[in-house]
């Protein structure tokens, strides 16, 4: 009976062993390149929109199109920060006095409804991407690691800037 536990324990070792502990690494690999492919797409993005000044519906369509070919899927958020250059521009006599600039900001779904979006030179564009789902790395992960807890990473991306030029100049 002794010797019957044993082997039993031995063949779940060895299964794990041989089947499990490669499983998890080739699906962390995966993980790591699909984190690539989502972080060069989101700053591609990014630079494009700060150096034409100008978002389009198909620019963020291709975007979201990009990021699916990963087969995750994706919470895309997008921030505008418009520069307002004079808020408090006094005149009084012959001067004028410039105030503080100001940003007024822009989330995912005003940016959305805005499409086309014309930027100016100074605005800050931010793009945050973090995926919703959970991969076969975070599933395996979750299902060997249980006792220590229920951490899963994601992949997420993230990239900002200001704008540099616009489309009208």
């Amino acid at each position: 009976m002794g010797d019957s536990a044993v082997t039993i324990v031995a063949i779940f070792l060895a299964a794990i062993l041989m089947f499990v502990f490669p499983l998890m690494t080739m699906a962390d690999k995966t993980d790591d390149v699909t984190s690539l492919a989502v972080q060069t797409a989101t700053t591609e993005f990014t630079n494009k929109i700060r150096t034409t000044g100008s978002l389009s519906q198909e620019d963020y369509d291709n975007f979201i199109l990009t990021l699916a070919a990963t087969g995750n899927s994706y919470e895309a958020e997008i921030v505008v920060q418009k520069l307002d250059e004079n808020p408090a521009k006094k005149t009084s006599g012959s001067t004028t006095t410039i105030g503080d600039n100001v940003y007024y900001t822009m989330y995912t779904t005003q940016v959305l409804e805005a499409l086309p979006l014309t930027l100016a030179e100074g605005d800050i564009v931010s793009v945050n991407v973090k995926n919703t789902n959970t991969t076969i790395a975070g599933q395996l992960r979750n299902f060997m690691y249980k006792v220590t807890g229920n951490e899963s990473a994601t992949i997420a991306a993230q990239s900002s800037g200001i704008v540099t030029k616009t489309t009208g100049n």
